[in-house]
């Protein structure tokens, strides 16, 4: 994943995980879940994010120094302690590994050129139609609905619905937490929190029969 992210094209950003640019920040839109210290889970919104810290928008607040996990589109698990208060929610330092830090800062770099490009969602994985194509979705609002896959990849799914689920909500599908993307005809595009291996993809996204 990384080696394909790290290669931009030419003229577009670029976050080098240097000393000198560790903190730069970048604007996003990454939807989650967060736990504090009470194991308690809630929804989220980073709106800026570095390799170091992200801000985001949050229903609770925690106590400066609290400890956080949250897991966010694109990046699955992360960390860190709350460092202050923001408007609507708090500014988090996170306490990640070199390794994962510098998984943000590809993950960064790819999302402000997939916006700067207009590039609606993630291409590079095959897309292929799973045997069970049936599926369950659950909205935010905690209504269940059956719908078909159109097709489905590692990173995202076409689904045809009725329901009009608009970009922005995340819902799951199975027992796959998703993010709707855009709208298509006949359907919804969605978007994985985080890549899959395609063997548990299948077991995950569809419906077993008779349920």
């Amino acid at each position: 994943m990384n080696a394909g992210l790290a290669t931009a094209p030419e003229g577009s950003k670029s976050l080098q995980v240097t000393d000198r640019r560790r903190h730069q920040r970048v604007q996003v839109n990454i939807l989650g879940r967060f736990m504090l210290e009470d194991r308690r889970e809630y929804p989220c919104q980073v709106i800026d994010m570095s390799p170091g810290g992200m801000a985001m928008i949050t229903p609770v607040t925690g106590k400066v120094g609290e400890r956080v996990i949250a897991y966010l589109d694109h990046l699955s698990r992360v960390e860190g302690r709350i460092s202050r208060m923001i408007d609507g929610g708090f500014a988090v330092e996170l306490r990640n590994t070199a390794r994962k830090r510098d998984k943000i800062a590809n993950v960064l770099t790819w999302l402000a050129n997939r916006d700067e490009l207009n590039l609606p969602e993630d291409r590079r994985h095959d897309r292929f139609v799973p045997k069970n194509p049936m599926t369950r979705m659950i909205r935010q609002d905690g209504s269940e609905h059956v719908c078909r896959i159109i097709d489905v990849s590692l990173s995202g799914a076409a689904i045809a619905t009725d329901i009009p689920a608009e970009a922005g909500e995340s819902i799951t599908l199975g027992k796959m937490h998703a993010r709707v993307v855009r709208r298509i005809e006949g359907g919804i595009a969605v978007e994985f929190a985080a890549v899959q291996c395609r063997e548990l993809l299948e077991q995950h996204i569809s419906v077993p029969e008779g349920s």
